[in-house]
């Protein structure tokens, strides 16, 4: 099975910048999507951005502009950087992958905004 292993989670001020990576233990091909989803306690979890296999990205509005979303094959990672956040935007943060009828998820790794 593929193992994702999310990384980069930590304490940030409200403004700040934080990137994620999310490294998969096998081959990442160009047809799988990938994205990352994010969940706030007592929330659903809900997308926050995502690399589709034809090539384009989507963003949760709430993110548009300050979220960026880049892959990169070789290396077996995806990768959100994450700017001007806001204390909203804490919530643990979920890497995902997609091959045709399989679903992969990471563990987590916990985004926290706070002065």
């Amino acid at each position: 099975q593929v193992q994702l292993v999310e990384s980069g989670g930590g304490l940030v001020q409200p403004g700040g910048s934080l990137r994620l990576s999310c490294a998969a233990s096998e081959r990442i091909f160009s047809t799988n999507t990938m994205g990352w989803y994010r969940q706030a306690p007592g929330k659903q979890r809900e997308l926050v951005a995502a690399a589709t296999s034809g090539g384009s990205t989507n963003y949760a509005d709430s993110v548009k502009g300050r979220f960026t979303i880049s892959r990169d094959n070789a290396k077996k990672t995806v990768a959100l950087q994450m700017n001007s956040l806001k204390p909203e935007d804490t919530a643990v943060y979920y890497c995902n992958l997609k091959v045709l009828a399989k679903t992969y998820w990471g563990q987590g790794t916990q985004v926290t905004v706070s002065s």
